[in-house]
């Protein structure tokens, strides 16, 4: 099966965009906490995949009757368990160009653009906190960005590890 042609991705995503703003537009509207059962989903769907691709308006309608119920809706105003939200629709819109251009941003050779733009961003971020020039990059500090707080641990404990064993 091809990717979708340009025409037929711009068709589609602009189906996915509206559907996710009207989701946004109306979310105050479903529960916050899913009123499915165990097993409701399972009940709901076939056996087995489909052997033909599914129109998305198809797709767009099953997730509406079928997924939209079944989810807690964290970005609820009426959400106030758990911990906060990490997502917004701004955030959401700069997802989709990260997936779109799907940059794998390890090193400075695997993407330049990616590894100076989190250099710049984390002096930004540096200056934005008032933390002493040390921390720049310009002054021989420095960081990166996370993906998760379990990364960020991970990378603490290696820190902490070679501190120890030098």
């Amino acid at each position: 099966m091809n990717p979708l042609d340009h025409v037929e991705f711009r068709r589609q995503g602009h189906m996915v965009i509206d559907f996710l703003a009207d989701y946004y537009k109306n979310i105050s509207n479903h529960p916050v906490r899913s009123q499915v059962k165990p097993g409701y989903l399972v009940e709901r769907l076939p056996d087995c995949a489909p052997m033909l691709p599914q129109s998305i308006e198809s797709i767009l309608k099953d997730i509406d009757k079928d997924i939209i119920p079944g989810i807690t809706h964290w970005q609820s105003p009426n959400f106030f368990a758990y911990f906060a939200s990490s997502g917004s629709t701004a955030s959401f819109l700069g997802e989709m160009l990260i997936n779109g251009f799907n940059v794998v941003g390890f090193n400075w050779l695997s993407s330049p653009a990616a590894t100076e733009l989190e250099i710049v961003v984390m002096d930004w971020l540096s200056k934005l906190l008032q933390l002493p020039e040390s921390f720049s990059l310009s002054g021989g500090g420095g960081g990166v960005l996370h993906g998760t707080t379990c990364e960020a641990i991970i990378c603490t404990m290696l820190a902490a590890r070679e501190k120890m064993l030098d």
